[in-house]
């Protein structure tokens, strides 16, 4: 038996399902290893694709997603997609072919220190110099990228290591994974007795609720105690939008109304809350919050983010233990933050403007999708609006990428989680800036079978980049550009194209496009003068007692 052979074995013995990626002079044995394999190798248009779609897999299905690449640019071209796992915190294994050992003393062709590349952004990383090693090698980095904190790791493979002869005993290591600790009894109860303290406590939930899947407990926690609950991007749909007591998202880097809500408060309940989705100088400027922290590890050092009481463990036992010893909270100075949210998004349904405002697109969209159905969001100044105004109902039905925020990811996010879900309806929700960084993984998504549609935020320019602009200089810089037709431009690849031409155009479009057999196009017109009225109407903002 190859080596090659053995390492595909290990990731069958790892229940690997798919492997995203590209074909490679330095790769061809592990390929080669794949046509007898149980794993489906999906070939992708860019390694950056590739990436995204194990990303997004790991984001969704809580198992590493698979990609590989080639040597030199194949590695470079993967390695967005490895960053954003790792900060996104989406267990992944990246696999690189590698030149022969023999190579890697001198300069050589195509040849690059990948493990040295790819350190930074990963877990953990190595190569494989010696075959027999690699049962130890994949247990390994499949058995990191499952641990919290969970992200990518990576493993290098030399050509020549892939085709040495290995004994046909060599086996792979039983899989195992660790269990999350009991949290201290003594900590759980200093918890408590901060909470049953507090005149106003809010929730902060970030998405390591949705990743150790402890949204039911969140749910109980916040209604036994009465406490309202706001969310990171990354955790949309933890507490459901119509429940009582969510004052939705924050993280927009804005004085947002329900930033209003943690402005407020004496004591923040940090809930699998990671300060790499939204910087707790944001919403604890003058460093006098009480923070409870909760959370599998302990919390990252930042001056802004001083705990008082820290309990680490299993999340989901530390709720139940710390909601059966605090008292509930009698506060009800929330509901008007609720109230404005909510009027501010049904007034959205009703615009008539033209090209359509942001908020009105988000609002069709939500109209036309059932719960269980799926956004994935790119990188741009939509993310922010439907960060604002997407209400999702639960956990992983609306993906944003902003632990490492790079564009491109919704085309290829979007295949993945049609892959994998083939029964929801998929919506990639892009701008044009970031659609066409990956647009040609259409032609994957129409070989493979997976209709998704694409819902393009059109206006011509990079619009968060010239929305920060005009806040910080009172002009833009060099974000305007030209776009394609993008009906046509679906249209060569096979899929199917439409161009929204009026204000109650979307939501029909939206239907029709849903029902395709095909990958389908959406161009929206849209207004993103809204973006600077939006942060003028929050300047003027005043918080309703």
């Amino acid at each position: 038996m190859k080596a090659a052979e053995l390492f595909v074995k290990c990731l069958e013995n790892e229940n690997v399902e798919y492997i995203f990626g590209l074909p490679g002079e330095e790769n061809m044995g592990v390929l080669d290893a794949l046509l007898d394999s149980s794993i489906k190798f999906i070939l992708t248009r860019h390694e950056q694709g590739a990436a995204f779609m194990a990303d997004v897999q790991g984001r969704l299905t809580h198992k590493p997603g698979v990609c590989i690449s080639t040597l030199g640019p194949g590695a470079t071209n993967l390695a967005t997609g490895v960053a954003d796992a790792n900060l996104d915190r989406a267990p992944m294994v990246a696999l690189t072919g590698q030149a022969g050992l023999d190579r890697m003393h001198k300069e050589s062709h195509q040849v690059i220190d990948i493990v040295e590349l790819f350190k930074p952004m990963t877990k953990w990383n190595t190569q494989i110099r010696k075959a027999s090693i690699i049962p130890e090698a994949v247990r390994k980095a499949f058995k990191l990228a499952m641990t919290e904190k969970l992200g990518a790791t990576h493993i290098d493979f030399p050509e020549d290591e892939a085709n040495v002869e290995v004994s046909d005993s060599s086996e792979p290591l039983l899989v195992q994974f660790p269990f999350a600790p009991e949290p201290l009894a003594a900590q759980v109860q200093r918890a408590a007795d901060v909470i049953s303290g507090a005149r106003r406590p809010i929730i902060l939930a970030g998405n390591g609720v949705v990743r150790n899947r402890a949204s039911k407990d969140l749910i109980h926690f916040a209604e036994r105690l009465n406490i309202p609950v706001c969310n990171t991007f990354m955790a949309k749909g933890v507490l459901p939008a119509n429940h009582p007591l969510s004052l939705f998202s924050v993280g927009l880097q804005e004085r947002d109304i329900a930033w209003y809500g943690l402005d407020r408060a004496d004591v923040v309940i940090c809930v699998g809350y990671d300060i790499v989705e939204y910087h707790p100088e944001l919403w604890n400027p003058n460093k006098n919050k009480r923070i409870v922290h909760i959370d599998l590890l302990p919390a990252e050092v930042d001056d802004s983010y001083i705990v008082s009481v820290g309990v680490t463990g299993d999340i989901k036992l530390s709720l139940q233990q710390i909601g059966e010893r605090s008292q509930p909270s009698e506060n009800q100075s929330y509901s008007k933050l609720r109230e404005l949210i909510l009027t501010e998004v049904e007034e959205a349904k009703h615009d008539r403007s033209f090209p359509l405002k942001p908020q009105k697109v988000v609002a069709d969209l939500r109209s036309v999708l059932a719960d269980d159905d799926i956004v994935i969001s790119d990188v741009g100044a939509h993310k922010m609006w439907i960060a604002r105004m997407y209400q999702a109902s639960k956990p992983n039905t609306c993906i944003i990428s902003n632990g490492f925020s790079a564009m491109g990811i919704a085309v290829p996010g979007a295949i993945s989680a049609k892959l994998h879900y083939p029964r929801a309806q998929v919506v990639a929700a892009t701008g044009d800036g970031g659609f066409l960084m990956n647009a040609q993984e259409l032609e994957t998504a129409m070989r493979i079978g997976t209709p998704f549609v694409s819902l393009i935020f059109n206006d011509g320019v990079y619009g968060l980049i010239g929305w920060k602009q005009q806040i910080h200089f009172n002009r833009e810089a060099f974000v305007r550009f030209e776009n394609p037709d993008f009906a046509r431009f679906a249209e060569c690849f096979g899929a199917k194209g439409y161009r929204v031409g009026g204000w109650d155009e979307l939501m029909p479009v939206l239907r029709e496009a849903l029902q395709q057999s095909v990958p389908t196009v959406i161009d929206c017109p849209v207004d993103y003068g809204e973006n600077m009225r939006l942060t003028n109407k929050l300047d003027a903002f005043v918080c309703p007692d």
